[in-house]
């Protein structure tokens, strides 16, 4: 049984991901200011930056549509999309429906659609984790079973360089965002297990939140010496280094790695935003 993992475009998978030929990347729509950039291959980090640095309108993202992830479907016999929570976005709704409109057209078949609960390097490790079950040749099922389960022990945490982007989505009011950045307040946030966004801890300067942000993993007291953890950065790989040497000091994991954050992840965790998952 062939097999194909559908991915929106919030996961932040690497080229050498790509590499094992049965990932299938659906785009997700960036929209800064009047302008609409596709999160494919042609995304330039640099230039995107850029682009919402210097633009004062809305910066989000528009979700892919269903005919998208129905075409995907038709890659193989087994199919593990992986999205977005679906509370933050609709991504996972769009995934859904386009199985409904492939079931409507050719019948059922193997499909899967996994709400990830988080974004980035949280949906990179699902992703892995099915690729490990499934090469191994673990039927469908048993795959869907254990990987929700994995989703349900995940935990997210993220330090953001700037509030900007999500005050401008609503999500934190003018008033905080200015004084934040006054102050140079950075601001510890976690992804819930529900699979939203909440405030965890704060510290002045960088530095101090990503060392306040390890407290809290640690806090937390989970065995992680089986689990594999994710750091994706925003244009920082220095700050990624430093957060890697940080967590290492303190706890002991099987395995950290570090990979660049692609077009939405981009945009939410703006210029030197780091995203940690395990």
């Amino acid at each position: 049984m062939s097999f194909n993992i559908v991915c929106d475009s919030c996961t932040d998978l690497t080229k050498k991901d790509f590499e094992k030929g049965c990932y299938t990347w659906i785009p997700l729509t960036l929209l800064i200011g009047d302008e609409e950039i596709i999160d494919d291959d042609t995304f330039d980090q640099h230039s995107f930056l850029e682009k919402v640095a210097n633009s004062k309108g809305a910066c989000k993202s528009a979700c892919p549509a269903p005919e998208a992830y129905m075409e995907a479907y038709k890659k193989a016999d087994d199919i593990y999309a992986v999205t977005l929570s679906a509370e933050l976005s609709g991504s996972y709704n769009s995934a859904e429906l386009g199985k409904k409109l492939y079931e409507e057209e050719r019948g059922e078949k193997n499909i899967h659609v996994f709400n990830s609960r988080g974004a980035s390097s949280t949906q990179l490790l699902i992703a892995r984790k099915i690729y490990e079950y499934a090469s191994e040749g673990m039927p469908f099922e048993q795959v869907v079973e254990k990987v929700e389960d994995y989703i349900k022990g995940q935990r997210t945490f993220f330090v953001l360089e700037t509030l900007d982007v999500l005050q401008r989505n609503g999500r934190l009011s003018k008033v905080n965002a200015v004084l934040a950045t006054a102050l140079n307040i950075k601001p510890v946030m976690e992804g819930t297990k529900e699979g939203i966004i909440q405030k965890l801890a704060q510290a002045r300067g960088p530095k101090k939140a990503l060392a306040k942000m390890v407290e809290c993993i640690v806090k937390e007291g989970q065995d992680l010496t089986d689990r594999i953890l994710a750091i994706a950065h925003c244009n920082c790989y220095e700050r990624a280094v430093y957060l890697k040497k940080l967590l290492e000091d303190k706890l002991e994991v099987k395995e950290i790695v570090i990979v660049d954050t692609k077009g939405v992840s981009s945009l939410y965790a703006c210029d030197g935003g780091v995203v940690v998952a395990y």
